[in-house]
């Protein structure tokens, strides 16, 4: 099985191929967009970035070969995926007004709202032409139409997740459950596809399709879960963000919903979170109302449950080579990797 270094190379270079060759004043606008994949720098010229840890084009790939598929096959699969992911973070960056992302200037932020939602809309059909690839590499015609129609279902809870998040913001009211219904289309939806169209790629059997994707969700669910942990209570030296960096922005997480059911001072939460900013003294108290409530030991037992429920679905994977069961066992380590992670 490759290196990991060597898989990632190999999903960006498919990544770029399904980029359109042009030249003249419309190399600019393919520039824009290639700078939003950290390709370029903010004057336009080549950049090399780290692409990150490419998680779901690798689950692509590792259930491709679980289910006893060719990986290389599913490399154009996987760039789709990725460009999906990173057309919908350039919108992301739009409807939430962010200036600032992995340490760079947004795109939006850089060119104006009207090239950001242009390149943005770009960037999602490139991603439906780097799936269209998988008929240059053996993929039958009809594998290929099954493969994009449910990638286009993915992509529609995707959009209907984003709706939820959108129409939560401000609304205290939400409980635990309607949370992990957004975060179920907007952060495991593509995770979850992932793993499926990868083992659909490899042409597996009905209940394998199911398990993966089962797998992928559950995974998805725990890794949101982890995130919003990571957000109030995470290292900055380990993840980069400023302490309790979500409750400054007075961001909704599973940690606050909880807390707003379940905690004696809700109503003193909710004071707290309709002020238009918390300064470091509110941000404090808000800490010992979650300690309070347990709402850091809740999320942590909600992602457990998650991460044990994509165990029990990638038992059931029926892996019939060596290789297969490699794989399986990859998607195995990566999951025990999530559970409690720092970053």
């Amino acid at each position: 099985m490759m290196a990991e270094n060597d898989v990632k190379a190999q999903i960006q270079a498919e990544m770029r191929a399904a980029f359109p060759v042009v030249e003249g004043r419309l190399s600019r606008f393919y520039a824009m967009q290639e700078y939003h994949l950290g390709w370029r720098n903010e004057d336009l010229t080549p950049a090399i970035a780290d692409p990150g840890k490419l998680i779901r084009p690798q689950l692509v790939l590792l259930a491709c070969t679980a289910a006893g598929g060719d990986p290389q096959q599913a490399l154009p699969l996987a760039a789709g995926i990725q460009l999906l992911h990173d057309f919908s973070l350039i919108h992301d960056d739009i409807e939430d007004d962010s200036a600032m992302r992995r340490g760079r200037r947004t795109l939006w932020h850089i060119w104006g709202l009207a090239h950001g939602i242009n390149a943005g809309d770009a960037m999602f059909v490139i991603a439906h032409l780097a799936i269209h690839r998988l008929a240059d590499v053996g993929v039958p015609a009809e594998r290929v139409l099954a493969i994009l129609r449910r990638f286009d279902e993915v992509i529609l809870r995707i959009c209907e997740g984003q709706y939820l998040d959108l129409s939560f913001e401000g609304d205290l009211s939400i409980t635990p459950d309607d949370y992990l219904t957004m975060i179920g289309g907007k952060t495991a939806a593509l995770i979850a596809g992932a793993a499926e169209l990868g083992a659909r790629v490899a042409g597996a059997p009905e209940a394998t399709v199911t398990a993966l994707a089962e797998f992928g969700r559950a995974l998805g669910l725990g890794f949101q879960i982890e995130d919003d942990i990571l957000g109030i209570w995470g290292a900055p030296e380990r993840t980069g963000k400023p302490f309790a960096a979500d409750l400054y922005r007075r961001k909704v997480s599973l940690p606050i919903v909880h807390a707003l059911t379940h905690s004696p001072d809700r109503e003193r939460l909710a004071e707290l979170y309709r002020r238009p900013t918390l300064d470091d003294a509110a941000v404090t108290e808000v800490l010992a109302i979650l300690d309070h409530a347990g709402s850091r030991a809740y999320c942590a037992a909600i992602a457990n449950e998650h991460h044990q429920a994509a165990f029990t679905a990638l038992a059931a994977v029926q892996s019939p080579t060596p290789a297969a069961v490699a794989a399986r066992e990859r998607l195995h380590a990566l999951t025990q990797s999530l559970i409690g992670r720092q970053a």
